[in-house]
């Protein structure tokens, strides 16, 4: 089938979980689409057959994506409709699919993006955390430093985080700001779904000995203006602690260069959960 026009892209978000929530408009641009590009084949196919929809499928994903991409424009080029997919949510939010999109974009082909699931969103929602003003950082970064810096940002963070780190990461944020609002949100629309909200000194204590199964996001609520200065304090008192430095004298040195104050310091480095 060639498109009107011409060929064209159409970004197709897909279910996260529950089958059912793919909507009308995608089932029907998957049916009349030349061909569907997939993260993954196999994870395609089921939803595929769920929907009778036979339409031929090629592999696109972070391995073969320049490959596949030029191949995918080159197709558009010629007239025909590309659907691109993921295996969960919309393309592109960490998953492959940019280099399509950015190919299609300097060739200056049509491209139709459509509206549908998305994890981010969901969790954001369910979390009951402010969604006036938020940030979506994709997987947390594994170094202290760089997780550090993130849990500064002034306003609602929405990230993925895998199951097997969850905890650490958890009990890091909790012994930098034990009162901090935090949603865990795993297995999103799916039969085992759970949305987990306390502060994070909670969740770093119920998810220390059992860490959480399935796709996890996380969302943090905003750092207090200041808490940042205050993190970094608290953090830089701990690591003289650990390198052989007496509690009371790390707080003081650490407050005689921030101006923060050597007893709130002690205290919080001294007391048990912090």
């Amino acid at each position: 089938m060639t498109a009107p026009g011409g060929g064209r892209l159409v970004v197709c978000p897909t279910p996260i979980g529950n089958l059912e929530d793919i909507t009308l408009r995608a089932v029907e641009a998957l049916r009349s689409a030349d061909v569907i590009a997939c993260e993954d084949t196999r994870t395609s196919k089921v939803l595929l057959d769920r929907y009778e929809i036979t339409t031929p499928r090629v592999r696109y994903d972070e391995h073969v994506e320049r490959r596949a991409a030029a191949q995918l424009v080159g197709r558009i080029r010629e007239g025909e409709t590309v659907a691109l997919v993921s295996d969960a949510g919309m393309p592109l939010v960490s998953d492959p699919g940019f280099v399509l999109v950015a190919m299609a974009i300097e060739e200056g082909l049509a491209i139709e993006v459509l509206p549908g699931p998305s994890s981010v969103t969901t969790a954001l929602v369910a979390s009951g955390l402010p969604a006036e003003r938020w940030s979506f950082v994709g997987f947390l970064p594994r170094k202290r430093g760089e997780l550090t810096k993130l849990f500064e940002e002034e306003q609602t963070l929405v990230a993925f985080e895998s199951p097997r780190r969850a905890a650490a990461t958890l009990k890091l944020l909790a012994g930098l700001d034990p009162s901090r609002p935090v949603a865990l949100c795993r297995e999103l629309t799916k039969r085992f779904e759970e949305v987990v909200r306390g502060s994070a000194a909670e969740l770093a204590e119920r998810f220390a000995s059992a860490p959480p199964k399935g796709e996890v996001v996380l969302v943090i609520g905003a750092a207090e203006s200041g808490s940042g200065d205050r993190a970094a304090a608290e953090a830089a008192v701990r690591e003289l602690v650990a390198a052989g430095a007496k509690a009371r004298a790390a707080a003081t040195a650490v407050a005689g260069l921030t101006g923060l104050s050597a007893n709130d310091l002690y205290r919080a480095v001294a007391t048990p959960g912090h």
